[in-house]
């Protein structure tokens, strides 16, 4: 990489601080429903837009003008502000893979914590997942939902002895950290003739799985609690996966222990993280950027929140989950043939 002159490294953080501004903008129109009214009810002027969706106008006027000004939105002669329908797929359509308005939610959740981060960051404490407050939690949720929905299904039907296994009536499947539930209720839903259950640490999270099942309409057992709280094996799973968690956990390696003594013989472990380079690099692609960005604001610092901590943070490296998986007990870790898969890597852990 060619060393950046003064003025172009100020263009960069000029610019940086322009893709800021607009992020956190987004996360107005998204919270305030402001983007869904527009996508749903077609072009308005500020008082016409908080009629419909609430708001001050003065503000909503503001924000309009703002939009429109960094191209998000459009505006026409009568002066009436449109959301185009690709940035409509992007900021309000919930089953799309390019469904990415929870972005804005993370990153505002994050930044709001940014006191809590620089203590963390000066005494080496941490800000636990709690602290981040519904924002955090709901968009990833939300974030994760489309792909659980519609690409979980193929991307497991196309291993065939996973799909095979899981497929068995009376297969026992347990989904650990599950957040707000999608990832479960995907698996009962591709799965209908195993039983499913979902297990996360952190309350709210199972509480708003819960509501999410009740919505879809799916029978999925939810329950508060970490991985010690599986079945023993006797009556165990035929497998357990662990969808974007182990990385965030302060004792990942107790964690797979836990999952390996849970296992009814002949089970499986998989694992989806995210889909880190095999190794260091700078500078890095834009890919790997966005994993440091994750694991600075938010991962690192809710992992380093339990002490004692591996504090691995969200770029946990392929040979670092061997380490791990070695060390409770696993033979070896082969990588998934699942590609195209989002941000993410499937692992499967061997005996």
């Amino acid at each position: 990489m060619t060393t950046q002159t003064t003025e172009e490294f100020a263009d960069r953080l000029l610019r940086s601080a322009l893709g800021a501004i607009e992020v956190l903008s987004v996360h107005l129109g998204d919270r305030l429903g402001w983007y869904r009214a527009l996508a749903g009810h077609g072009p308005a002027t500020a008082a016409e837009l908080v009629a419909r969706a609430g708001g001050h106008e003065r503000y909503a006027r503001e924000w309009l003008e703002q939009q429109a000004a960094c191209g998000i939105l459009t505006v026409g002669e009568d002066g009436r502000f449109s959301l185009p329908a690709g940035p409509a797929e992007v900021l309000t359509d919930e089953s799309s893979l390019a469904y990415l308005a929870p972005l804005a939610r993370m990153i505002a959740g994050a930044a709001a914590q940014t006191p809590a981060l620089l203590e963390a960051y000066r005494a080496g404490g941490g800000v636990g997942w709690a602290a981040f407050g519904p924002d955090m939690r709901e968009s990833q949720a939300d974030m994760n939902r489309p792909w659980f929905e519609h690409a979980l299904p193929g991307a497991l039907a196309g291993v065939p002895d996973l799909d095979a296994l899981l497929r068995r009536p009376g297969a026992r499947i347990a989904d650990v950290g599950c957040g707000g539930g999608w990832s479960t209720i995907a698996l009962a839903r591709a799965y209908p003739q195993a039983v499913v259950e979902g297990i996360d640490i952190d309350g709210p999270s199972v509480e708003l799985a819960v509501r999410n099942a009740g919505e879809a309409g799916v029978g999925v057992a939810f329950r508060h609690g970490d991985a010690g709280a599986l079945t023993p094996a006797g009556d165990g799973y035929d497998a357990v996966f662990a969808f974007e968690c182990l990385h965030d956990m302060p004792r990942p390696v107790e964690t797979l222990t836990e999952i390996r003594r849970a296992l009814r013989p002949g089970g499986t472990v998989v694992v989806m993280d995210e889909a880190t380079a095999p190794s260091f690099a700078a500078p890095a692609d834009d890919t790997e950027r966005l994993l440091y960005g994750f694991s600075l604001l938010i991962c690192l610092p809710d992992g380093m929140s339990h002490q004692p901590s591996a504090g691995t943070g969200t770029v946990m490296r392929p040979d670092t989950l061997r380490r791990y998986a070695a060390e409770a007990g696993f033979g070896d870790v082969e990588i998934l043939p699942i590609s195209d898969f989002g941000f993410w890597r499937f692992y499967r852990l061997l005996p």
